[in-house]
Order: C-alpha cells, then sequence, then structure tokens
C-alpha cells in the first residue's frame, strides 16, 4: 500500500468519526433529555448546535488551511474535535454540553474539508478518482452503522459512550498524522475577507435553521422558516457578487466557470437533495402511514445504505466502462425510478420489494456521488483546488438540509388537497422528479469530460 493511499485511509477515518458522530448522537436523545432534565426541543439543541457552527465556519477552512498550512489545521481539529468528544461525554450540566457540541462544529468545520485538501490537492488528475474512492468511503459507512451502533449503546450502556468511542480514533489518527503528513511548504500571508466570511455565515445559518423550523408541525413556524431560506438565500447571491468583486475573497468562485465542477454543483446539488430526503421520508412514511415502529421502519431504510456499500468496489469499473457521462447518467435514472417505484407500495406491499427498492435508490447514490466526487476536481489546477474544495463544502453542507425541508413542506402543503397517506406516497414523486433536471444537464455534456481521471 503507498503512502499517498495510506494518507487517504488516514483522512477518511477522521471524515468517519466526524460523520458517525453527528448521525450516532441522535439515537441517544432521549436518554440524556431524561439525564439532564430537558425537554424534547432543548435536547434537540445538541444536533442543531453543531450543524449551525458547521454551517458558519465550513467557509472559513479555506482560508484557514492556505494561512497556516493543510496539517497544522487538520491536526488542530482533530485534536480540538476528540477533546471535545471527552467533554461532552463528562459535561456536568445541560449548558456545558451544548458548549462542548459548539466546539466540536467547530473542529468538524476544520477538519473535513482539510482531510479532502490534504488527499487531493496535489493529486495527479490521473489518481482522483482512485484516490476518491478511499476517501469517500466513510462517507458511505457511517450513516449505515451508526443507528446499530447507537441503538446498542443506549440499550445497554450509558450515553456517553456516544461520544467516549471518538477518542481512541482520534487520538491514533492524530499520532499517526503527526508521522504521515507532509510538512506545510511556505506559507502566503492573505488579509481575511471578514464581510465575506459574516455574509455566507448569516445566509448558511438562515438556510439551516429555516430548514429545520420547516420540518417543525406549526404552520407559523414553517412560514417563518421558509422566509429564512428564501433571505438566505438571497443573501447568499450578495455574497457571490462580494466574493466576485474584491480582490481578496475568503474563496474564489473561478472554479465555476469550469464545467466538470459547475455540473458537480447544479446537477449534484439537486443529486444530494434528493438523496438525503429519502432515507428521513421512508423513516416517516413507514412509521406514519405503515404504524410501524421506529426499530422496524430503521431495518427497512437501513437497505439503502447497504445498497451504498455493496456497489463501492464497482463504481470505479462503472465509471471507466461508460464514462463519467453514461454512470452519471445511470445514477440519475436508477434515483429516478427507485423514487416513482416507492408511490406504489403500501402496507400490504411483500417486504422484500421494498428492501429491494431501498437497496436500488441506495446503489444509484452511491454511484452518482462518487462520479462526482472523481469529477469534481479533474479541471481544476492545484492552485485553485482549495477554494474550489470550500466552495463544494459550503454547498454541500447546505443542500443536505434542503432536502428533508422540502419534502417535510411539501407533505404539508399537499395534506391539505389530499390524504396524508397520499401527501407521503406524492413526495417520493417529487425526489424522483428532481432528477429531471440533471439527466438534461449531463446529457449535454460531452462523453470525455473528465476522462483525463479515469
Amino acid at each position: 500500500m503507498s503512502k499517498e493511499i495510506k494518507l487517504a485511509l488516514l483522512m477518511a477515518t477522521s471524515l468517519f468519526m466526524e460523520m458517525l458522530d453527528s448521525t450516532i448522537v441522535t439515537t441517544a436523545l432521549p436518554q440524556m433529555s431524561k439525564y439532564f432534565h430537558t425537554t424534547t426541543s432543548q435536547i434537540s439543541l445538541l444536533v442543531s448546535s453543531y450543524i449551525v457552527t458547521t454551517a458558519i465556519f465550513i467557509p472559513m477552512s479555506g482560508w484557514l488551511a492556505h494561512r497556516f498550512g493543510n496539517r497544522k489545521i487538520w491536526l488542530t481539529a482533530i485534536l480540538l474535535f476528540t477533546l471535545s468528544s471527552l467533554g461532552s461525554a463528562i459535561s456536568p450540566n445541560f449548558v456545558t454540553l451544548i458548549s462542548m457540541r459548539i466546539i466540536q462544529g467547530f473542529a468538524g468545520a476544520l477538519m473535513t474539508p482539510t482531510a479532502r485538501l490534504i488527499v487531493l490537492e496535489k493529486t495527479q488528475t490521473n489518481m482522483l478518482l482512485k484516490m476518491t474512492g478511499y476517501f469517500v468511503w466513510p462517507a458511505l459507512i457511517a450513516p449505515a452503522i451508526a443507528p446499530i451502533i447507537g441503538g446498542m449503546i443506549v440499550t445497554y450502556s450509558s450515553w456517553h459512550w456516544i461520544f467516549l468511542i471518538n477518542l481512541p480514533i482520534g487520538f491514533v489518527a492524530f499520532v499517526l498524522g503527526l508521522k504521515m503528513i507532509n510538512r506545510d511548504a511556505e506559507i502566503e500571508e492573505n488579509r481575511f475577507d471578514w464581510i465575506g466570511f459574516f455574509e455566507i455565515a448569516l445566509a448558511s445559518s438562515l438556510i439551516v435553521i429555516g430548514a429545520d423550523f420547516v420540518t417543525n408541525p406549526g404552520t407559523i413556524i414553517k412560514m417563518l422558516g421558509l422566509g429564512m431560506i428564501l433571505i438566505g438565500g438571497y443573501l447568499t447571491y450578495a455574497t457571490c457578487q462580494h466574493l466576485l468583486k474584491t480582490s481578496m475573497p475568503l474563496f474564489s468562485l473561478k472554479a465555476l466557470k469550469i464545467k466538470s465542477f459547475r455540473i458537480s454543483q447544479t446537477s449534484g446539488s439537486i443529486l444530494w437533495l434528493s438523496v438525503s430526503a429519502l432515507p428521513y421520508l421512508l423513516t416517516m412514511y413507514l412509521q406514519n402511514i405503515f404504524h410501524w415502529s421506529a426499530v422496524v421502519a430503521g431495518s427497512y431504510v437501513i437497505f439503502i445504505f447497504l445498497g451504498n456499500i455493496a456497489i463501492k468496489p464497482f463504481t470505479t469499473v462503472i465509471i471507466k466502462t461508460f464514462t463519467y457521462k453514461g454512470a452519471l447518467l445511470l445514477s440519475f435514472i436508477t434515483v429516478f425510478l427507485s423514487s416513482i417505484a416507492f408511490f406504489f407500495i403500501d402496507v400490504n406491499t411483500v417486504k422484500i420489494i421494498i428492501m429491494l427498492l431501498a437497496f436500488v435508490a441506495g446503489v444509484g447514490r452511491s454511484l452518482g456521488l462518487t462520479a462526482f466526487n472523481g469529477l469534481i476536481l479533474s479541471e481544476i489546477d492545484s492552485k485553485d483546488r482549495n477554494s474550489a474544495n470550500t466552495l463544494n463544502s459550503v454547498t454541500s453542507s447546505l443542500v443536505q438540509g434542503l432536502g428533508i425541508s422540502i419534502v417535510s413542506l411539501f407533505i404539508s402543503l399537499m395534506s391539505s388537497f389530499v390524504s396524508v397517506g397520499d401527501a407521503y406516497s406524492l413526495s417520493f414523486v417529487l425526489l424522483g422528479l428532481l432528477m429531471m433536471y440533471p439527466i438534461i444537464e449531463v446529457s449535454r455534456v460531452s462523453k470525455k469530460i473528465g476522462s483525463q481521471t479515469i
């Protein structure tokens, strides 16, 4: 195993830890609520505070990595993430725990984008697809095993171990990072774009908080959330105008001129919207309409993540055989057909069919996300990959939450005209129809796009 692959796996470990932590904590919320004597809305702050903090500080990650070096920022971030995990586990009260979660969110915002930079910033173009394959695995595995691990922890132990499991992973990764990551080259001092940072931080906060509000049952709160999303969208546009005009932007938008990167932000974002919402929608559908327990519903939803993992060893072969264009179209069509097929299931549907549809949906999303990860930096010069990576991190962090919000709002609106069950069923159709734009956009690109990475 080459040093480059070992380094990619090390960076993947930090991504795995961050994604596992952000997913697994939801399983322990009821137990933690009893422990700290809080309400359901108060304990949910453990999730929202982490997400909002991450959204705010991701735009800063690229500048910090450029200013202080990838190695220093990643080592600092993973050590801070690990120590804040320990702080979360030993928190004497709820306020301290929230503070630790905010620190975790800040560390996660720096750790994940910087890990990606360490792997891909200097990688030769013809190795991008291969290295991306090693780096993406944790993003597929962590959500699949988090509910199982979390369920075992809260059943047989205490919520403290939700955070304590990060300690051995984090400290081992830190020690290996000290040895394996090359020392940073000479650092250039650049002025920090405070205006750009505050604009994108405010926009991100409004969008993330608004997305959370939209999922709440109250009509007024839903409308308030929708308004926050719209204002956040406008501020995002204003931020883009600022980044284009200022001489030293927080990160450059120049990469959007390159088609392979641009479609990764447009079609890739729509794919993220659809695939991030499907596990949530299927879980709610099986619980609220089929009246299955959370455990039973989760045992079916996990087939989405099993599909993610099962296809992963073959994604590179598929991309090399059918090109990026063919692989992406195959992914979009798979997601489209599986989403539409969910419209036809009901409580009497043979259970194996539901499992199979979830599995196929997971296969489609895994193939698409892997292809986009290999394509995204394929035509970006090494010197511009920092800004491109930051922009991609900001975009992906926002659209993943919006998927759930769009579905929640759609169900609420449709429930005024049809039954709740039909509203849920039509939401699957909505997720499928979202794939029409990516299919049209990618069908127009050249078959040679990204060929230098294959």
